[in-house]
């Protein structure tokens, strides 16, 4: 029978989603298939973003509306035929998945006081064990509970689980003091001393980021319209509110990070210091500006501000102020499928707080045979984390590599430099509202570094005619100076390519990194993630016809790169014939290139020549390969040149929504990885934590 978790809370605003959200990622790392079901929505139609959040993080390709029970009016108007249609599309649900994350009602004001109870019977009703979330604070937020009041609320609320016949299994208490968890840990456990069980407690600390509401919230609370700044940027979130309906002197010292200030449109004054102070390193970074009051800029300060290219968010509002301070106050944060940094704080979080590892023996969750997408970029995470490699990043003026920066600093990933201006990259970090304060950030013109990189590439380059003063130009080209980071032992590796060709990335390495003893020839690999395994594909990006020995050199270099992500190799030279029933040169090279793969290194598993189709079809493999233990159990994929292997990973793709993780570059002295053009954040992420484990398991 699948995983069940029921996550239910005794009031609203405990910040339930965002450990769901934990004990969902908790299971994706070990199960194959996880699935979520909300069994009570405000609306059967229109969307739930408690929900939404969480599908956005399944590992399953789940509709929507099969993942909602009923909605609150039909709970009211009959509780018990709505438990009967709840316990229907959980079952319905349950049939696609190996678990299931339960997430219980919200306390909307269409509650009422027996909300808890409703939520015990369904948990009872679908076998679900109870993971009760307390709030560390009041339920309007206004200030922490004492640990004596959170005791008397798990009594009682553990009481009702039990009357409900719901099976308690932990406690998790959210938005707790951070300076009292430990109190608040022993009393809330001993709230369960006369049980028969023992049931575990948990302490997640308040983060204000998390109840942050983003600027975009702001405005629409406020009924503001953006008139002036950058659109991107409506998304950082609102840290606080300063009131700017004083003299400009008093003022100025008021300014917050990640604040919106609201100015009464009539102060112009007032408008454009707080403009200048926001662009000014000495002043902190503004969320943005609230016109308030219906009044409109005269023309000359209209201009004067358009002048000024800012791109901080200005609004006006008609509303006066009073009631703007009280809106904003009123809007709350929350935890959405396209908050990044929420999402990563909220993981954390859960991560630093939780007994992860407890929590899945509580469940008696056994690990998976398959390892799907998602799974495996959690593998990649974990890894990377234990090895804190130091990676460099050249492309410090794209917005991308900054936002998959913060997250990689956030969760912990690799140790981070980023290339570029230090002033410019920072301001643009905090208008994004991205935290980059733990990276290193360094300007390819610093003059130390300059004069070092410039020596030391005259010597490795002397045989090409290169001086020393020629280089000083050559290594402020920031794929140069990353790469001579990563030569001199500055740093364990580079990722770069989002703005930048491969070539132009990859050039550096070639000049300077140089290959490893023993191989001819730089490759590269794709890391392909299908629903239920990964498998190598290679070489779908740097050579575009190697010889028979190159592919030889290839497929060992790629057998390495296997065993690197834990992924035994079975190596499939592909061809369009298998064994001997074709023949022409494409066969031939082939033909050859196993030949001295299986001279080189014996120890593999190899089969060649051979077609995709019996490479990865048991059945297929039956008929045309019986007796290979390759055939039909491929794991390393060697195309005969790249127009075949750079077609199919992107047909594999497409088609069967493979998650392609590269080009992932092998051959190198040290790891050199290059991104596309159009990468995603997730994909700069992923490439981060392939290097940092590159780095961490050199190949002998």
């Amino acid at each position: 029978m699948p995983t069940r978790i029921y996550i239910a809370s005794a009031e609203g605003h405990t910040g339930k989603s965002s450990i769901a959200l934990g004990v969902l990622e908790t299971l994706t790392r070990e199960v194959g298939r996880v699935g979520v079901f909300r069994p009570i929505t405000r609306s059967t139609t229109e969307p739930d973003y408690v929900l939404e959040l969480l599908l956005a993080h399944t590992n399953l390709n789940l509709a929507y509306e099969d993942c909602v029970g009923v909605s609150y009016d039909r709970v009211h108007s009959d509780p018990d035929g709505a438990l009967t249609d709840i316990v229907s599309r959980f079952a319905a649900i349950e049939r696609q998945c190996d678990a299931v994350v339960i997430v219980g009602s919200d306390y909307t004001d269409v509650g009422s006081p027996t909300e808890l109870s409703y939520n015990a019977r369904i948990a009872a009703n679908l076998g679900a064990p109870v993971l009760l979330v307390l709030g560390g604070r009041t339920s309007n937020g206004s200030e922490s509970r004492t640990t004596e009041d959170m005791r008397q609320i798990a009594e009682l609320t553990s009481t009702e689980l039990r009357l409900a016949h719901a099976g308690l299994l932990a406690v998790i208490v959210n938005r707790a003091d951070p300076d009292a968890l430990d109190e608040i840990i022993a009393g809330v456990s001993s709230a369960f001393d006369d049980t028969a069980a023992s049931v575990p407690v948990w302490a997640v600390p308040e983060d204000p980021f998390l109840e942050a509401p983003t600027v975009a919230a702001v405005l629409k609370s406020t009924e503001s319209t953006l008139v002036s700044g950058d659109p991107a940027l409506l998304e950082r979130e609102a840290l606080g509110t300063v009131i700017a309906a004083m003299s400009l002197e008093n003022v100025l010292p008021r300014l917050i990070e990640g604040a919106v200030v609201v100015v009464p449109g009539d102060r112009s004054d007032v408008i454009v210091a707080t403009l200048l102070a926001h662009s000014s390193e000495t002043f902190p970074s503004l969320a943005g500006i609230i016109l308030n009051g219906g009044i409109s800029l005269p023309p000359q300060v209209e201009r004067l501000v358009f002048g000024l290219q800012s791109a901080l968010p200005i609004a006006t509002s008609p509303l006066g102020t009073f009631e703007t301070a009280q809106r904003i106050t009123a809007t709350r944060g929350r935890l959405a499928a396209d908050s990044k940094r929420k999402y990563d704080t909220a993981r954390e979080l859960f991560d630093n707080n939780v007994d992860g590892a407890a929590l899945l023996r509580l469940l008696e969750v056994n690990p998976s045979s398959v390892v799907t997408p998602l799974m495996f970029q959690y593998n990649l995470l974990d890894r990377a984390r234990e090895s804190q490699k130091h990676i460099v990043l050249p492309e410090g003026e794209d917005d991308r590599i900054l936002r998959a920066a913060s997250s990689l600093l956030q969760r912990k990933v690799a140790r981070l430099t980023i290339l570029g201006d230090e002033t410019a990259i920072r301001a643009r970090g905090a208008e994004l509202g991205l935290d980059l304060s733990e990276a290193a950030i360094i300007s390819p013109f610093n003059e130390e570094l300059r004069d070092r990189f410039a020596e030391e590439y005259a010597r490795v380059r002397a045989h090409k005619g290169m001086t020393k003063l020629l280089a000083m130009d050559t290594v402020t080209d920031v794929s140069y100076f990353g790469t001579m980071m990563v030569h001199l032992g500055l740093a364990d590796g580079m990722v770069s390519g989002a703005t930048h060709t491969t070539a132009h990335t990859i050039r550096p390495s070639f000049e300077i990194i140089k290959t490893k003893p023993g191989v001819s020839v730089v490759s590269s690999v794709f890391l392909m993630a299908l629903a239920d395994r990964v498998l190598v594909y290679g070489d779908c990006a740097v050579n575009p016809d190697p010889t028979a020995e190159q592919l030889a050199d290839i497929a060992i270099s790629s057998s390495e790169t296997a065993v690197q992500f834990g992924i035994d190799p079975r190596v499939a030279m592909l061809s369009y014939s298998t064994g001997t029933s074709g023949s022409g040169a494409d066969v031939e090279k082939v033909r050859l290139a196993t030949e001295l793969l299986v001279e080189r290194r014996p120890d593999l598993l190899v089969a060649g020549p051979i077609q995709y189709d019996a490479a990865a079809d048991a059945a297929v493999a039956a008929a045309k390969m019986p007796d290979s233990p390759v055939a039909g159990r491929a794991t390393v994929f060697i195309f005969p040149d790249l127009n075949t292997g750079n077609n199919t990973y992107k047909a594999v793709q497409r088609s069967a929504g493979a998650v392609a993780m590269g080009p992932v570059l092998q051959g190198l002295n040290k790891p050199i990885n290059d991104l596309s053009r159009g990468a995603l954040v997730e994909d700069i992420i992923n490439t981060v934590a392939i290097t940092a484990i590159q780095a961490a398991t050199p190949v002998a």
